[in-house]
Order: structure tokens, then sequence, then C-alpha cells
């Protein structure tokens, strides 16, 4: 029987499209300094109506992104399901994935948060640029913090803490 590993960080983006790497390439930060088999992790271009499965018997889940809404370095918050647009084209939001999740299971899903890293330049075959380079090495060390304290409520106060200081 396959035992589902209860923490999921579920890094995105396009590898070839400069900034758009920045939740891949943590991702890879992220494995070279968890111990093997305490999270699971996984990679995409972009979010499917199929992840919504990949929510399934889980504790938490941390989605990372690049964005260029970030107020600074990088934004964590708190993920509600919700109903967007994102759900009729091919790449959906995290929130829109945790509405199907929601819609298929007949259950609330999982605490979800999203951490979204500041990008720049997202054009086809360009390079990461430099401040998305320090952007990614300031949001690894966030997220080394959080996954030594993999607990909910933790987490919570410190996205609570994230959205007080934006606003």
């Amino acid at each position: 029987m396959n035992k589902t590993i209860p923490i999921l960080i579920f890094g995105y983006g396009n590898l070839s499209r400069g900034d758009d790497a920045l939740g891949p390439l943590l991702l890879e930060i992220i494995q070279n300094r968890i111990e093997p088999g305490s999270v699971e992790i996984l990679n995409d271009f972009q979010l499917q109506v199929e992840h919504a499965l990949d929510l399934e018997d889980r504790n938490l889940v941390l989605f990372i992104d690049a964005s260029v809404a970030c107020k600074g370095a990088f934004d964590f918050r708190e993920l509600k399901p919700a109903h967007d647009k994102s759900y009729t084209t091919h790449a959906m939001s995290p929130a829109a994935v945790l509405q199907v999740y929601q819609t298929i299971k007949h259950q609330n899903p999982p605490p979800c948060f999203l951490l979204s890293i500041q990008g720049e330049q997202f054009e086809l075959g360009s390079a990461l640029s430099p401040k998305a380079r320090e952007n990614l090495k300031r949001a690894g060390h966030y997220a080394e913090q959080l996954l030594k304290q993999p607990d909910v409520e933790i987490w919570r106060e410190l996205a609570e803490k994230a959205f007080d200081h934006e606003t």
C-alpha cells in the first residue's frame, strides 16, 4: 500500500522563461536541505485540474510560484478555495485547485499556503534576473524555516504577520 507523505511542496513554473523558474529552483534548494522522505516534492509547469488529487491525505501543502505582484522579495499567505476563471484555462490558480478538491471530495482541502517569489522578467529563453536570484535566496531561507516548523498554526501565524505587514 502506498503511504502518502503528509506534507506536500508543489513548485511550478517554466525553467525556460527567466524568473518563472523561481518555483522549480526553490524546490531544488529545498530538496537539498531536507531529510529524504520528510516531505513530498512535486514540480510542474503549471497547475492543472488533476493536481487537486495531489492534496488528498495531506496535513499541510505549500505551493511555490513566481509573481510580479509581491510587496517584497516574497509573500507568504494561506490559501482558501475560490472559484475563478482559471479552471477553464490550461493553467489554474492554487485557489482554484483547492476549489476543485473541495468539489470532487466533498470536504475541505488540507491547510494550503502560497509562497510567491518576486520576479521581473519572464521572456522565453531569458536567464534568471539578478533581483530574482537574490529573492530566491531569501525565499529559500524562509522556506527552510517553515519546514523546520511544519505546524499549521505556526504557518497561519506567519501568514497573518505577513498580511499585517502588507497593510
